[in-house]
C-alpha cells in the first residue's frame, strides 16, 4: 500500500476511533420535563392528625383541601397512623381554638374545633379552614366580612366561606418563601375563635 493511501486510511480510521469514543462518553441532552424550574418554589409538606377529631371528619378534608387549592408553597397532608403530625387536630365542646403559626415541618401545633360554635350556627368547614388558618401563622381579622376567612365568628353564622382571600394566600405564601417558614415558629399562643 503507498505511504499516502496508509496515511489516509489510518487517519480515517484514527477520526471514527476518536468519534465513537467521544459519543460513548458524552453526557445525554438534558431532559426539560424532568429539570425542575430555577424559580420553582419549594413547597413545604405538613403533615396533620385528625384521629381525634371525631364528627369533624368532613369539614376538615375540605379546610385542607381549601388551603391546598389555594396556597402553592404549602401542602397539608395526612398522617399516617403512628407517626408524628405538626397540626394536632381534636374535637372538643368548647369554642373551637388554635396555636399561631406559622408552624415549621418537625414542630408541632394543636387545633381544637370546638362544637359550641357549631351549636350556635357556624359552619365547621370555615371553622377547620380558619383554625388551619391560624396554625400556617395567621391571626384573627376581627371584625371581618364573611370575604375574610380568618374574621372567624366575627362574619356571621350566615357566613360559610371557607377559601383565605388574597391577602390571606400571600401571608402564608410569604411565611413558607423559599422551603422554610421565614417567621418565627409557633410561640405556644392561643387564639379562641368566640365571638
Amino acid at each position: 500500500m503507498p505511504h499516502s493511501l496508509w496515511l489516509k486510511a489510518v487517519g480515517t480510521a484514527a477520526a471514527a476511533t476518536l468519534a465513537a469514543a467521544a459519543a460513548a462518553n458524552a453526557a445525554p441532552a438534558p431532559n426539560p420535563a424532568a429539570t425542575p424550574a430555577k424559580n420553582a418554589a419549594a413547597v413545604v409538606t405538613l403533615r396533620y392528625d385528625d384521629s381525634r377529631a371525631g364528627g369533624w371528619e368532613a369539614a376538615v378534608t375540605a379546610g385542607v383541601a381549601s388551603w391546598n387549592q389555594n396556597v402553592s408553597n404549602v401542602r397539608l397532608v395526612e398522617a399516617a397512623p403512628g407517626t408524628r403530625a405538626e397540626i394536632q387536630i381534636v374535637a372538643t365542646s368548647g369554642w373551637p381554638q388554635a396555636t399561631l403559626g406559622p408552624v415549621r415541618p418537625g414542630g408541632q401545633v394543636r387545633v381544637e374545633l370546638g362544637s359550641q360554635a357549631v351549636s350556635q350556627g357556624h359552619d365547621k368547614t370555615r371553622i377547620a379552614a380558619h383554625e388551619i388558618g391560624h396554625s400556617l401563622g395567621l391571626p384573627d381579622t376581627k371584625p371581618g366580612p364573611c370575604s375574610q376567612l380568618m374574621s372567624g365568628s366575627s362574619a356571621g353564622t350566615s357566613c360559610r366561606n371557607a377559601v383565605p382571600n388574597t391577602a390571606e394566600r400571600a401571608r402564608v405564601e410569604s411565611a413558607y418563601a423559599n422551603g422554610l417558614a421565614r417567621l418565627t415558629p409557633a410561640d405556644g399562643r392561643t387564639l379562641v375563635d368566640a365571638p
